[in-house]
């Protein structure tokens, strides 16, 4: 199935279908309104859509340091590392999920950051916790770098060094 899948670069064009996956996705991914997820889109150094037939099915948004983005976990970054890219949400829509296209995504960023020498950075909650997408990152060699402390919830800090290789068991 994943064949009939094309990756390419998002456009604002894409704005409501990204906006739509991400409402599907939450509360794993941050809220955001249709003009912030815009304004985000414009953010990014690296975009990537997975379509099928044409439709938005499941994307990626990463940063780069030293932008305005006001993310108290992008900020954690940005404050204790020099470089990285920072994947601030990937989704995937409920009808094309357990498919691996997140899986897909992520080795497309891994390969972009390990071209350009740079750790890939990303968070996961731990209150309340997700086992399932720690699973998921521990297999793609990320390790906790630093917890971050919200009044409602706390996150893992996560890091993959570049070069390092994916785990399928998930052993990190």
């Amino acid at each position: 199935m994943l064949k009939t899948i094309e990756r390419r670069v998002l456009t604002q064009l894409d704005t409501p279908a990204l906006w739509r996956i991400n409402e599907q996705g939450l509360p794993g991914v941050g809220e955001v309104s249709q003009e912030a997820m815009a304004d985000l889109l414009s953010l990014c150094a690296y975009a990537w859509g997975a379509f099928d037939q044409g439709e938005l099915v499941g994307f990626v948004l990463c940063l780069q340091p030293g932008t305005r983005y006001t993310s108290l976990n992008y900020a954690w970054f940005n404050q204790n590392h020099d470089e990285f890219l920072y994947v601030d949400r990937i989704a995937v829509a409920d009808t094309h999920r357990n498919r691996q296209i997140g899986s897909a995504l992520y080795e497309q960023v891994i390969k972009q950051a390990t071209e350009r020498g740079l750790p890939v950075a990303a968070e996961v909650n731990l209150t309340p916790p997700n086992p399932g997408s720690m699973r998921f990152h521990q297999r793609h060699g990320f390790a906790e770098v630093g917890t971050l402390e919200h009044p409602h919830y706390a996150v893992a800090m996560l890091m993959r060094p570049p070069g390092r290789s994916i785990n399928p068991e998930g052993t990190g």
